[in-house]
């Protein structure tokens, strides 16, 4: 597994969303080293990390290899900042392990949420697999139009964003990693709602207001079914926050982490 690691402190590892890798912290990670030592990650199937032929790919297998990094690299009271497909992610480890002190999630998929549905029902499906297997095997670019998607206003996409998403999503073997995340997406989507129950860390949500990937009206359910968390909606921001406004970001991730941080005791 593939990751980047940066600074000295309190651990922090982020975790990215279903198309990306620790290529999407890029506007985050030296600010947020500047106070913590920071673990970006690159999940198998995704990013620049490779996966065996076969290997599961779903929410729950890629949550316990993140329990095993933070084993095997002794890490404790971690933070974690997760964006969309991978604020479920982090979501699930948190439920999973007691080394997870809070969470920062960023337009986390949830159960909430219905955007998307009939695409991912198409993409699961043997024709769909196909189609995403074909698309990714020819085409060999992720287009602009799908990066403008993410976010709330276009002005704001920095040079080289669609460059740097189309090397992470034309990698070899990635369209059977996304095949396998999308045939296990109902069945990890709808365990969610248990999942999120025994979440028991401090968590802020954060939501740009034009999102059109995960319903900013979903976060207000999501907010209720924690048992300690908080809600920043970011205007004017879509479904990428951590890349659009990365200084509000950064901000609001550093401000939440140092209130909840418990005291360090002598």
């Amino acid at each position: 597994m593939h990751y980047l690691h940066a600074g000295t402190g309190p651990p922090l590892l982020l975790i990215h969303g279903l198309f990306g890798g620790s290529f999407c912290w890029r506007f985050n990670i030296e600010t947020l080293a500047f106070r913590n030592s920071v673990f970006a990650v690159d999940l198998p199937g995704l990013g620049l990390s490779d996966v065996p032929r076969g290997a599961n790919c779903s929410m729950h297998a890629q949550a316990r290899r993140l329990v095993q990094f933070l084993e095997r690299n002794d890490l404790r009271e971690v933070n974690i900042v997760g964006s969309s497909w991978g604020g479920a992610v982090a979501t699930i480890v948190a439920s999973m392990t007691e080394r997870v002190a809070a969470l920062v999630l960023a337009a986390p998929v949830n159960p909430w949420s219905r955007q998307g549905e009939e695409r991912i029902r198409f993409f699961r499906g043997l024709t769909g697999g196909l189609v995403l297997r074909c698309g990714l095997r020819f085409s060999g670019r992720f287009h602009a139009p799908a990066v403008s998607a993410m976010y709330g206003d276009v002005s704001r996409i920095q040079s080289g964003t669609t460059e740097g998403y189309s090397q992470l999503v034309y990698r070899p073997g990635r369209a059977r990693a996304l095949h396998n995340i999308l045939r296990n997406w109902e069945t990890d989507v709808r365990s969610l709602t248990g999942v999120i129950a025994r979440v028991k860390q401090p968590v802020m949500l954060i939501w740009g207001d034009r999102d059109r990937a995960v319903e900013p009206a979903s976060a207000q359910r999501l907010q209720e079914a924690l048992r300690q968390a908080e809600l920043a909606v970011i205007p004017g921001a879509g479904h990428l926050p951590s890349e659009e406004v990365p200084e509000v970001f950064n901000r609001l991730v550093l401000d939440f982490f140092q209130r909840v941080s418990k005291p360090v005791t002598h």
